[in-house]
């Protein structure tokens, strides 16, 4: 995957971080699972990310940063230099669960999330323009398309968050079934209802819901 920043800087060597988690994990005496729990997520997921590297999930490694007692920029780039003394020391920063009100008032009416879909070599994600309706998350996609996934398959849907300098941010992860919406009152209320814009445009009338039956969130910012 391709973890360049976006803004001209060098792209982000996805080992040397997975290699700096390493480090200050055993450096800290936590085990993966241990890390992965104080994270809030998975020790599978946790180590995906460690494949991936940051540019898959930047508000996933601020959460690996917190449990490590670092910012985002020092896990991703190295140690710093040390800041000249101002008298004041930076704000530490803290790992908070959110409340699942507090989750769907975040994931909101609509925006960009992304899907992780099972597969053999790893989950497969995809970026999605989503809606909410009555507690459950839609979106179009072709027919055809890896998107849209078997009805009945277990997938992970994520929406987050962080602030400019990556001090601060929140993830949203929503998981259970999928389902086509294939009820043509229900297609139609969703068209009109939810303008739901897929990224790649074109004919997508393939409407699939995900059903929740976990919905968990975290907070990083200060203490």
């Amino acid at each position: 995957m391709d973890d360049s920043t976006g803004t001209g800087e060098p792209p982000i060597d996805a080992g040397a971080v997975a290699r700096r988690v390493e480090d200050h994990r055993a450096g800290r005496g936590l085990s993966p699972e241990a890390l992965a729990s104080q994270a809030g997520m998975s020790p599978r997921y946790l180590q995906h990310l460690m494949e991936e590297g940051p540019g898959f999930d930047p508000g996933g490694f601020l959460r690996i940063a917190t449990a490590l007692g670092l910012t985002y920029r020092q896990l991703v780039e190295g140690p710093e230099d040390a800041p000249a003394d101002t008298g004041a020391a930076a704000d530490p920063l803290a790992l908070r669960r959110l409340g699942i009100a507090e989750c769907w008032e975040r994931i909101g009416s609509r925006g960009v999330g992304r899907i992780a879909l099972p597969d053999q070599e790893g989950p497969s994600v995809f970026p999605v323009h989503y809606a909410v309706a009555d507690r459950t998350v839609v979106y179009r996609t072709t027919p055809e398309g890896p998107a849209a996934v078997r009805p009945g398959t277990a997938v992970s849907f994520q929406v987050d968050h962080t602030d400019d300098r990556l001090r601060q941010g929140w993830s949203v992860l929503v998981t259970g079934p999928c389902g086509w919406v294939d009820d043509a009152d229900e297609v139609r209320a969703l068209d009109e209802r939810h303008a739901v814009e897929p990224f790649a445009g074109g004919d997508r009338n393939r409407w699939v819901r995900i059903r929740p039956e976990s919905v968990s969130g975290r907070r990083v910012g200060p203490a």
